[in-house]
């Protein structure tokens, strides 16, 4: 079932040719030479994004990353491999409380910044295009 992404992201799968998720470095936390942590500030941005809730937190991410790799390549309104992005983000969600993890995830695609004002559909209706607001992030 994934032959042909795997084809066509081998195909393509020159590091060059992957573009980052843009960011503003607001700080940067370094202790003995050692990168700690970055506080990053991401602009708004189109994402092809998948909510998947398997009984397994790693099928959730495994199931609903495939999807998204069938969207990168050609399974699309433009027919056309997409291009990727990193990172692909997932969301790992709680309950109400926020006490504990729940079975449900989102995987996430950041949409090349050529796509971001009219992203290409999806064929398969579990993926979404959302826009999200800018955000801070702190990364390792």
């Amino acid at each position: 079932e994934m032959a042909e992404p795997i084809q066509q992201l081998t195909r393509n799968n020159n590091p060059q040719e992957r573009q980052t998720v843009p960011f503003t470095l607001i700080q940067r936390k370094e202790k003995l030479g050692d990168l700690l942590y970055e506080k990053r500030q991401y602009g708004k941005a189109k994402w092809a994004c998948i909510k998947m809730k398997e009984k397994q937190y790693e099928q959730s991410i495994c199931l609903g990353f495939m999807k998204l790799m069938r969207y990168i390549c050609e399974q699309n309104s433009s027919g056309l491999y997409l291009g990727i992005t990193i990172p692909i983000v997932t969301i790992v969600h709680t309950n109400e409380s926020q006490s504990e993890m729940t079975q449900s995830v989102t995987v996430a695609y950041y949409l090349p910044e050529v796509l971001q004002d009219e992203p290409p559909h999806p064929f398969d209706s579990d993926i979404i295009i959302e826009e999200w607001p800018s955000t801070i992030v702190y990364s390792r």
